[in-house]
């Protein structure tokens, strides 16, 4: 519900991926994956496109930042820095939006927002009270029909109180440890039709990052055609009935945990078992599989991936991984490629979107992400993660309709030894906790 059907056919114009916020000197750098180990943000992009944010409760985070003109902002070279790290933890090559796919349930028209219907050239400027407390960045924003660039205010970085980190009261109940979480938040609004999408990184001091998209802005008023099963009446009595439609979200990640594109996938699934004979509740045992060619998965209770550190260790020897954290999710069984929950692939160049795959790579042109799964041995491996929000309107989406988020999130397991925001008076607590702490 978003553009008019006279616009419904507009923006293929654009085919080449025009990216901004190069590295030094004006020039393309290299894939992220051929440079050096170390590297640190700093070193990777000149200042305009550099964001390094220390948190109140002493974690960093760095990273790079450029306007890609069909995928709008993507983030390179994510570090992250807690208390107590003599330096920062590479986290991610590069994350970025990989589509958003739109079919409406009456069959009429499906939209790829990214490739299709010009997202990026949608970027909206920001007024300061958009980004509280934070600062707006300008973008060049690339567009074949006006080749000088226009300058849009677009890109807010700011902090963010979150609540508590955590808490936790001594045994004797002398003490009270407890500590505010803050955020670092990156985000941009970009405008397409009637939609408006706000895209939001949210990264967390205890090295948590979050990945959100809102929808919001307006129901289209050409859409209002559908029938009862296929829309929802929006006004006065059951008429005027706005046709309902799914949007699918698919996130590319590309992971590069301690420097390295060499990582690692596990799979774990647990099973609860009936009690035993004299035991006094269910066994519950928790597998590992690893997963080592190229995967296209489902989430399932008790099942979770984490994406696993090949040269990264903690101060405990245990390896650095993230784990996925799904969001909520409506899965839309229209299609194969939005058919499931990840796709982890093979690192490839020229797979950028996970529909209508664009840029100038032969047979992956217009392609999508699940052709990609054909059993690749896993070496440098991307992970590819969809949520799906199926919208049937109400009468609250009116006017302006409220923002609805759908996004997911990867949790730090293992990165350090202890809870990084730990106080100095628990950190010797590292293993079998002592009674009476």
């Amino acid at each position: 519900m978003r553009v008019t059907r006279n616009s419904r056919a507009r923006s293929r114009l654009l085919t080449g991926v025009v990216t901004l916020g190069l590295a030094l000197g004006g020039t393309a750098a290299a894939p992220a994956h051929a440079r050096p180990k170390a590297a640190a943000a700093a070193a990777e992009c000149s200042a305009a496109y550099r964001i390094e944010q220390k948190l109140s409760t002493g974690t960093t985070w760095r990273m790079c930042w450029h306007y890609d003109s069909h995928a709008g902002l993507v983030l390179e070279h994510v570090s992250y820095r807690p208390p107590g790290e003599s330096r920062p933890i590479k986290v991610l090559n590069s994350a970025r939006l990989a589509q958003i796919d739109v079919p409406y349930d009456d069959g009429s028209v499906e939209y790829s927002d990214l490739t299709g219907a010009g997202f990026a050239q949608g970027l909206s400027a920001m007024a300061p009270g958009e980004c509280p407390g934070g600062t707006i960045k300008t973008i060049k924003v690339p567009d074949a029909s006006d080749p000088r660039h226009p300058n849009v205010p677009g890109l807010c970085t700011t902090t963010r109180s979150r609540g508590h980190a955590y808490r936790l009261q001594s045994d004797t109940g002398n003490n009270v440890y407890q500590a505010q979480g803050k955020d670092l938040l990156v985000y941009t609004v970009n405008k397409v039709g009637w939609y408006e999408y706000i895209t939001e990184w949210r990264f967390q001091d205890d090295g948590t990052l979050a990945m959100n998209v809102g929808a919001t802005g307006s129901l289209s008023p050409f859409d209002y055609d559908a029938g009862d099963g296929r829309g929802w009446p929006i006004g006065k009595g059951a008429r005027g009935y706005a046709t309902s439609h799914s949007h699918n979200v698919f996130w590319r990640l590309d992971f590069g945990l301690d420097g390295s594109s060499k990582n690692r996938v596990e799979q774990y699934d647990s099973e609860v078992s009936p009690p035993a004979r004299g035991a006094q509740a269910p066994s519950n045992r928790t597998t590992r599989t690893q997963v080592t060619k190229e995967l296209t998965g489902d989430a399932k209770n008790m099942r979770w991936w984490r994406v696993v550190s090949d040269t990264g260790r903690n101060k405990d020897g245990h390896a650095r991984s993230y784990e996925i954290v799904p969001g909520a999710t409506t899965k839309y069984p229209g299609h194969d490629f939005t058919r499931h929950d990840f796709y982890i692939t093979e690192y490839n160049t020229c797979e950028q979107f996970a529909s209508d795959n664009l840029g100038n790579c032969g047979a992956q042109a217009g392609k999508s992400v699940d052709t990609w799964v054909n059993g690749q041995t896993l070496t440098h491996p991307v992970v590819w993660v969809n949520v799906g929000f199926h919208h049937i309107a109400r009468d609250e989406d009116q006017q302006p309709m409220p923002v609805h988020w759908q996004g997911f999130s990867i949790a730090p397991r293992d990165v350090t030894a202890m809870n990084p925001l730990t106080p100095p008076a628990l950190a010797g607590q590292n293993g079998h906790v002592q009674p009476g702490s």
